[in-house]
């Protein structure tokens, strides 16, 4: 049992849910950053130009300290071994269109999940 324990891989995460911005806006940014260092990946999210890097850039922000406050991780040895975004429920709306009908505006909502470990 004390083995098991021993070679568990530390890891923190931190999960927003139902961001206003649709997962294939998300995907984008997250494949630049996955299996980067935090350091480096900090450094890609703050001058992607994507509307989907100022949120990621927050919520790795929430990871490390996530990390480094709970886990009692060191900084420069996290590594984002994981990082995804599923697709949320869909706000539908309405919007008039010509000869009295309407379209439907599909506004769409991701969960985004970041995971860090710690590296040796």
């Amino acid at each position: 049992m004390p083995e098991q324990l021993e070679n568990q891989v530390k890891e923190a995460r931190a999960e927003l849910r139902y961001a206003r911005i649709s997962a294939r806006k998300v995907k984008i940014v997250a494949d630049l950053i996955r299996g980067k260092s935090v350091n480096e990946a900090l450094a890609i999210v703050k001058f992607a130009p994507k509307a989907s890097a100022e949120i990621i850039e927050k919520l790795l922000k929430s990871a490390l300290a996530n990390a480094e406050n709970n886990n009692h991780m060191t900084r420069n040895n996290l590594v984002v071994s994981e990082i995804y975004a599923n697709q949320g429920p869909t706000l539908k709306r309405i919007r008039p269109a010509a000869k009295g009908s309407a379209v439907r505006i599909r506004k769409r909502t991701s969960h985004i999940t970041i995971v860090l470990r710690e590296i040796a």
